[in-house]
């Protein structure tokens, strides 16, 4: 069920969506999906595991893009991206640390909020 890459799954939404800003929008929504079935109760471990490394190598490729000083987004805007990346790289490490006390609620809200804001923009 979680077998796909964040990179295969960035190819195969460049074949359903042809704005790229619509695919990053795509690929935060699945992510949000993923975690999103982690609170079910028949959620396992790994697939706890699966929805934060898939979100993880999201934001490392978002992060990876806007610290790009050529990259058309305003610098103020692509700082703010930024900070909200490191927050989600240091909440699932709390996460996977301690699973029993953190959630994955708002990297969740992150990814929805962020997505549709990509969307309004569109």
């Amino acid at each position: 069920m979680y077998s796909q890459s964040a990179a295969k799954a960035y190819q195969n939404t460049g074949n359903q969506a042809g704005n790229p800003r619509e695919r990053e929008a795509a690929l935060l929504i699945k992510a949000a999906a993923y975690l999103q079935r982690t609170k079910l109760e028949t959620s396992t471990p790994d697939d706890l595991d699966y929805a934060l490394t898939f979100n993880r190598k999201i934001w490392t490729m978002f992060v990876g893009e806007l610290l790009d000083e050529n990259h058309e987004m305003p610098k103020p805007l692509r700082e703010n991206l930024v900070n909200l990346g490191l927050f989600t790289f240091n909440h699932t490490l709390e996460i996977m640390t301690d699973p029993q006390s953190k959630t994955v609620d708002s990297l969740i809200n992150i990814n929805r909020n962020i997505a549709e804001g990509l969307r309004a923009n569109n």
